[in-house]
């Protein structure tokens, strides 16, 4: 567990932070701690509440303090934001750490958020190049992964759309992913009662219309479902092996995209996205990035929040293994989708958390 270092410093280093992304021409922006419930629901569903504090206001209705900063962001430049654009910020978040009680619920985030639908492999490049100038004094060892990769792997996906917006929808969640994917795969049995359930009738001898709470067509829905599910032929294994291959990749940046590319020929769903990150991976050298020992890992970005889509990365203190990221960041262009009422753009940003910079040492 990182020490408790004095709020002074921690403000002193945001304040520092801040000021060069402002030299990097972003415009510093403020969000209310306060946060409508309704977005973030609808983004994340009901998993949200166990990692956010959710109380309720009168003029707004339930609501939950900041868990993040980029939803307000995207919020702010869809509805007014010009073109080209770049965001800064700092403030607090508030996370619950139920897995990890040792971590802050409370912490300080300072932030670069980049609009701009010219380049976005050139976006995702200055964004990482910043951060790496920024945080090179402090000996932080950084990662990256493409989320985009994933996410058109599965999509390719041999099986029925249900299941692939199953397993897309749980990407996030690396076990709950692996036990579906073993059941579509048929390496697994269905979960116990499914298969009695789908070939009986819960209806039978009853003469409500409805169970508990559920209306008689919503669970004949369900059974429907289920019956169709089980029907399915399973995913190819080649297809698993495919993906499992893609999954574990752990290499440099200049060694992946061979890597890559003899996947795709196999699983030529990839074949844009690899496209896209091998301009990426030119944009940083461009930057003047390392690109021969930045390491690149395939399920890089699982456990972040699920707005992520493409590119992502983070910075770690390799000497303590006892601290949480200290820097993170990534594309979400799906996200300014979901929030831009008919409008979207591409855009990616990340993170540092000051206290942690501060707690890892090094220069500044």
């Amino acid at each position: 567990m990182p020490e408790t270092l004095p709020k002074a410093a921690v403000r002193a280093e945001a304040a520092r932070l801040l000021a060069v992304f402002e030299g990097h021409g972003a415009r510093t922006v403020e969000t209310p701690v306060l946060q409508p419930a309704e977005t973030l629901l609808d983004l994340y569903g009901e998993d949200i509440r166990a990692r956010a504090y959710v109380t309720s206001d009168p003029m707004m209705g339930e609501a939950m303090l900041r868990p993040d900063f980029t939803v307000p962001v995207v919020q702010a430049h869809m509805a007014e934001g010009a073109e080209p654009a770049r965001y800064t910020y700092a403030g607090e978040v508030f996370r619950k750490q139920e897995d990890d009680p040792e971590r802050a619920p409370e912490y300080m985030q300072v932030g670069y958020e980049v609009f701009d639908r010219t380049d976005p492999a050139a976006s995702d490049a200055e964004v990482f190049a910043i951060f790496s100038d920024i945080l090179a004094p402090h000996g932080l060892r950084a990662a990256t992964g493409d989320l985009g990769l994933l996410l058109a792997a599965v999509r390719g996906l041999t099986t029925t759309e249900r299941r692939r917006n199953a397993l897309l929808r749980h990407l996030w969640r690396p076990r709950r992913f692996r036990t579906l994917l073993d059941r579509f795969a048929g390496r697994a049995p269905n979960p116990e009662g499914r298969n009695a359930l789908a070939d009986g009738d819960p209806f039978a001898g009853l003469d409500a219309p409805d169970i508990g709470l559920r209306a008689r067509a919503e669970v004949e829905d369900r059974i429907a479902a289920l019956r169709e599910d089980m029907a399915t032929p399973p995913i190819p294994e080649g297809e698993v092996a495919l993906l499992n291959d893609l999954m574990s990749l752990r290499e440099t940046l200049t060694n992946v995209a061979e890597n890559l590319r003899d996947l795709a020929v196999d699983m030529p769903s990839i074949g844009a996205a690899v496209d896209r990150f091998c301009a990426r991976t030119d944009a940083l050298a461009a930057r003047g990035v390392d690109i021969e020992n930045l390491d690149f890992e395939g399920s890089f970005g699982r456990t972040t929040l699920e707005y992520y889509d493409g590119f992502v990365f983070g910075f770690y203190a390799a000497a303590r293994p006892d601290l949480p990221p200290v820097a993170t960041g990534g594309r979400y262009d799906a996200l300014t989708r979901q929030l831009g009422r008919g409008r979207e753009i591409p855009a990616v940003g990340g993170v540092i958390r000051p206290e942690l910079l501060l707690a890892a040492g090094g220069g500044a």
